[in-house]
């Protein structure tokens, strides 16, 4: 795959693909300046529609555009070239989301045919605190799990790579936002973590994260600030080694859990019940984690009990 690190390099791309007629996905924020064939501006969507003669598709946004361009990609079998304006990852992996426009999760699947990305540390200097942390903290928890999921040696060496940069660059971030220099290396820490995730896949946290956000539309990354601690500290009794390195790597003074709570807390993002998350509807969200793919991936996937009391600790 293509990675490149200037927007400029984005025409030069597509050409070299081969791409003449790239089908633009972006919300109406995004002023895109290319010759496209059209666009979809309704993100996150269950319902795109791509035109006959597209040859290509352009995800120019966070997360959830980058799924709905990956749905299209899978239904179609066009390539995707994105242009990533968060630390969400999403650009990596073949795997997609599929969420209505008021962020209801009605499906995933995998199979997106990923081509090209192409970031840009402009497109992040004006991204919110809370957008900024939500979706930095997501790229670290790529980090972690591909530390204990599948671990190899090349999924490591991003996996550390990409920890160190997001925990040594968010707080100056977050201090500085305009930053392009924290700016530039946190980006390159999401990539890391964005590259892990495709190497290795995800575990407990993400999995008790899309749960929540597939049940109550909340956002995916805050979801992930919260759920990666109580994980970690699951996953400290399974695999001590790992998430040791992992807490060595964000230099981690006490505990890894609690250097990613503060790291969180950077946004304010401190319990569940601050996102209307309903404590007596846990046991159900609980279920649904444990039934996911993420959850049996852990090395020792949680039972819905453990789950549970897991979610009871961050409401």
């Amino acid at each position: 795959m293509i990675v490149r690190w200037s927007l400029a390099d984005l025409p030069a791309v597509l050409a070299e693909l081969g791409f003449e007629r790239p089908f633009l996905v972006a919300s109406e924020r995004w002023p895109v300046d290319l010759p496209v064939i059209g666009r979809w501006t309704e993100v996150p969507s269950h319902r795109i529609e791509v035109p006959a003669e597209a040859d290509s598709l352009l995800a120019w946004g966070g997360g959830s555009t980058i799924d709905t361009a990956h749905a299209a990609s899978a239904a179609t079998g066009l390539p995707v070239v994105s242009v990533p304006t968060t630390y969400s990852g999403a650009e990596w992996t073949s795997g997609f989301g599929i969420r209505t426009p008021d962020r209801r999760m009605v499906s995933g699947g995998g199979g997106a045919h990923l081509a090209a990305i192409v970031y840009d540390v402009d497109l992040t200097l004006d991204l919110p605190r809370d957008v900024t942390v939500g979706t930095s903290l997501n790229a670290l928890a790529h980090c972690a799990e591909a530390l204990y999921v599948r671990p190899t040696a090349a999924s490591d060496e991003v996996a550390l790579a990409g920890a160190e940069r997001i925990a040594r660059s968010l707080p100056a971030v977050a201090a500085a936002p305009h930053d392009r220099g924290a700016r530039t290396l946190l980006l390159e820490g999401a990539a890391n973590g964005g590259e892990a995730l495709a190497l290795a896949g995800l575990g407990l946290a993400h999995a008790m994260a899309q749960a929540l956000g597939g049940r109550y539309g909340v956002p995916h990354g805050a979801m992930n600030a919260l759920c990666l601690p109580p994980a970690l500290r699951f996953n400290t009794q399974v695999v001590p080694h790992a998430v040791a390195r992992f807490g060595a790597a964000i230099a981690a003074r006490d505990s890894p859990a609690e250097r990613v709570r503060e790291l969180a807390l950077l946004a304010e993002i401190e319990r569940l019940s601050q996102f209307d998350v309903p404590e007596d509807e846990l046991p159900e969200v609980a279920a649904s984690a444990a039934a996911r793919p993420g959850n049996a991936a852990n090395p020792r996937p949680a039972t819905p009990d453990e789950i549970e009391e897991l979610l009871h600790s961050i409401w």
